[in-house]
């Protein structure tokens, strides 16, 4: 695929937003907006919000639509904005997916069906009604996280799916598994689109054709996955290794996405809000795990702005 008809698609550093709260747990719009021009500010390429970072299960359909009406319109056409829609039903993802569009989204992303397992006939019909209830042009990823979600995207239903269905125009894979990436990115000839979930692994990915990375970690540490981007682009092959080395150690510092309240503590450290919450039965971190994430993140940060000088870690 070209870089010019990639960039019509997502590409690059595609931050999974959090979904930011006010104290009683409802969406904190205003809080969204100063992520999304956060975000935007430091150089991403896409966004995409309401996914598994973004806990999208345990908002409400009126807050999901709320958070991805004021990211679309905060981020006012300076980046593509995919919007996730996947949702328990199938009648609630085709609610969302259009809703998206008609917000003026530049494309979405849908989870395959959850908890109960489904054939790969039943995943190309879910599919296809998703795309069926939208323009033909407009674009569709499909979203493959087995671990999560139970239900597998084989390379053989990716191809189906986007054969029958024009607007299919990639997917994203958060598995790490190589061989099945790499079959991904010859779907449809390779005029397909994959953007994997794995960003500690974005050097290693995109050598194997994907377009970039979706990532959680790069939500409140966005400077050393953007660099590392350039750097590949670049071809730069020592500046790579070190970054890639930073992205890995801040993935294990943020416990790798494993709970969303590590990146909402470190957006707090940012200064991109004075503090946060947790949507139920999730909580904040104890006292205990505030500390060791201070004093652990305090040495990372130490490291690199040494490396990178222009880096601050508080943005006001």
């Amino acid at each position: 695929m070209s870089v010019s008809k990639r960039k019509q698609y997502m590409y690059g550093i595609a931050p999974a937003m959090v979904t930011l709260l006010k104290q009683d747990q409802s969406v904190d719009l205003d809080a969204v907006r100063k992520l999304t021009d956060f975000l935007i500010e430091k150089g991403v390429h896409c966004l995409y919000p309401l996914g598994t970072t973004g806990e999208m299960y345990k908002l409400s359909l009126n807050e999901r639509k709320a958070v991805a009406e004021a990211i679309i319109d905060q981020a006012a056409g300076r980046v593509p904005v995919y919007i996730h829609v996947g949702a328990r039903s199938q009648s609630d993802v085709i609610e969302l997916a259009q809703h998206a569009e008609k917000a003026g989204a530049a494309g979405i992303g849908a989870v395959t069906p959850s908890y109960f397992p489904t054939n790969p006939r039943e995943l190309v019909e879910y599919y296809t009604a998703i795309c069926n209830s939208l323009p033909q042009d407009f674009p569709v990823y499909l979203y493959n996280i087995p671990q999560l979600a139970v239900n597998d995207l084989t390379t053989a239903i990716v191809e189906e799916v986007a054969q029958k269905n024009k607007n299919v125009v990639g997917v994203k894979y958060s598995f790490n598994d190589f061989r099945r990436t790499l079959e991904y990115t010859r779907v449809k000839g390779g005029d397909f689109s994959v953007m994997h979930g794995a960003d500690v692994l974005l050097a290693a990915t995109m050598g194997l054709g994907c377009d970039g990375t979706i990532t959680g970690v790069g939500v409140p540490y966005p400077e050393p996955f953007v660099a590392l981007y350039d750097a590949i682009i670049a071809g730069d092959k020592e500046a790579v290794q070190v970054l890639q080395g930073f992205a890995d150690d801040y993935a294990n510092v943020l416990r790798n996405g494993s709970n969303m309240a590590y990146f909402k503590s470190a957006l707090v450290r940012r200064g991109v809000v004075e503090d946060y919450q947790m949507k139920a039965p999730n909580l904040k971190l104890t006292e205990e795990e505030e500390a060791a994430l201070t004093a652990e993140l305090d040495a990372l940060d130490a490291r690199y702005a040494a490396y990178d000088p222009s880096f601050k870690v508080r943005i006001n």
